[in-house]
């Protein structure tokens, strides 16, 4: 069976030689717009319309796109730069038209998708969240997201862009998937802990 390459380096981790990808070169840690030289780097219409172009292909099939990708490369198309591309193209639909951030560092998408509740029926939003999941390609996977990111958009709603190009990645295989979805599942699903409620035990 094949496996994801978790014991390497990742999107989302932070190497000093490498930029920043495009989304967290623009937004900081807390949630606002980076600053250079007092003018906000919130992303032109033209960027984003640009990564917009990106939705449905693969990388670098669109010359617009080039520019914005912080993967390495050695001439070859990897898994990784897939990974970068679906989240670039993701982003720019998320992002447009958007006055605030929608990347959020440690918005886990499983609870992000959550708040879609507070618009939309719940067992629609249900059906939707198990589309996406239920999907067995990254290609897949990507599209169905386009559906749920544009409905987060809607509402405002933000999320990890390092954590989801993360996802993206472990997509491509069995253990990957298996691990995502979990993870979606618990934060989508998942309830907050009240100050005065113990702890689930172990394995539960």
């Amino acid at each position: 069976m094949s496996t994801s390459p978790l014991s390497a380096p990742v999107p989302g981790q932070r190497v000093s030689s490498l930029p920043r990808p495009y989304w967290s070169g623009r937004a900081d840690e807390q949630g606002q717009w980076r600053t250079r030289a007092g003018e906000s780097l919130r992303p032109p219409g033209e960027d984003l319309s640009a990564l917009r172009a990106g939705l449905g292909k693969k990388a670098f099939t669109e010359p617009r796109l080039w520019q914005y990708y912080t993967t390495p490369t050695d001439g070859r198309v990897t898994l990784e730069l897939e990974a970068e591309h679906a989240a670039l193209a993701l982003y720019g639909l998320h992002q447009q038209s958007q006055e605030q951030p929608m990347h959020r560092q440690g918005v886990r998408t499983g609870r992000a998708l959550r708040a879609l509740h507070q618009r939309y029926s719940e067992e629609a939003t249900d059906r939707r969240v198990a589309q996406a999941v239920g999907a067995t390609s990254a290609a897949a996977f990507a599209y169905r997201l386009r559906a749920l990111v544009t409905q987060l958009r809607s509402i405002g709603q933000p999320l990890d862009y390092d954590q989801l190009m993360q996802d993206l990645l472990r997509w491509h295989f069995p253990d990957g998937r298996y691990r995502v979805r979990r993870g979606w599942g618990l934060g989508y699903h998942g309830r907050d802990r009240q100050p005065d409620e113990a702890p689930p035990l172990e394995g539960s």
